[in-house]
């Protein structure tokens, strides 16, 4: 256990968090793979406003990546993310390594269906199931009143909220709206590997959720036609490779029309300069944010 610039405590081990954690309360959870920028700013001071305690783990989870993808090369710099968690309010950062959180012998996972399985549950194979046994062990030490989580990666909070749903995980999940720049890209690690002209382009993706509601608001409910509306944009770069753009209702499960009342997202996916970008959007602007579960399920 040391203390980081601004006050911040940084433990890395599951005995020296639960001796900060004992007797403080209510307790702000924000996981995060590190790499911190304003995004996640934003769910640290939320964290802080709501809690008498914010705690962010920092831990780049090799469960979550697949064997071609960027783990490697994943953005890291401990000292800027201890600065970025001091200036906004954390009091305790976790940063466990691998061995700690994953020790010989583990054999565990947590793989859950229906909202885990379309979209980026089938572009990236196995990585919802890294993604929920993280979570879950991390909501297990830091035993949290409230964890927040960023819209942006809109399928992992509606995951997230089916397992703490199903679980009885004794926690309140707080979906937090995402950060743009002023261009309109989603702030994103990932960000970094783009270079200055690469983002703009990037902001392609936004303009086609924008399209996908600009034919909405227009009368579309065919979500074939809604999403031709957005793949269209996309297809004026060369550079997109789309894994997906998709309009779903809460439970993720593409319908052949779109109603009203149903609470749609449109979320897409690409790659671009070898980097794969998401973001999403609600269809209709107007909409309150939904509970991400399937119909029936506790919010």
């Amino acid at each position: 256990m040391t203390d980081a610039p601004g006050g911040v405590q940084v433990v890395r081990t599951p005995e020296d968090l639960r001796a900060v954690r004992q007797g403080l309360g209510p307790v702000g959870f924000v996981p995060t793979m590190g790499y911190l920028h304003e995004g996640h700013a934003a769910l640290i001071r939320r964290a802080r406003q709501e809690n008498a305690l914010a705690v962010v783990s920092i831990f780049v989870n090799p469960m979550q990546f697949g064997p071609t993808e960027d783990l490697a090369r994943y953005p890291r710099d401990l000292d800027r993310d201890l600065r970025v968690c001091a200036e906004a309010g954390a009091q305790v950062v976790f940063t466990p390594d691998a061995g700690v959180m994953y020790p010989p012998g583990f054999s565990t996972q947590v793989s859950l269906t229906g909202v885990s399985e379309p979209l980026d549950g089938a572009a990236r194979p196995g990585h919802f199931t890294g993604v929920a046994t993280v979570v879950l062990k991390l909501l297990n030490l830091v035993q949290p009143d409230r964890a927040y989580f960023g819209e942006k990666d809109w399928q992992q909070l509606a995951v997230i909220r089916r397992m703490v749903a199903d679980l009885n995980v004794p926690v309140q999940v707080v979906g937090v709206p995402t950060v743009r720049a002023d261009s309109g890209l989603a702030l994103s690690s990932r960000n970094s590997y783009l270079g200055a002209e690469q983002q703009a382009r990037a902001t392609v993706l936004s303009r086609a959720l924008r399209a996908v509601q600009a034919a909405y608001a227009a009368g579309e409910r065919d979500t074939a036609r809604l999403e031709q509306a957005g793949l269209d944009v996309l297809a004026t770069d060369p550079e997109v490779q789309p894994d997906y753009l998709a309009v779903v209702p809460p439970d993720l499960q593409r319908q052949p029309t779109v109603t009203p009342d149903s609470l749609n997202r449109v979320l897409v996916a690409a790659r671009m300069f070898g980097v794969r970008l998401i973001d999403n959007l609600p269809l209709d602007p107007t909409d309150p944010v939904p509970a991400a579960l399937p119909p029936g399920g506790p919010a």
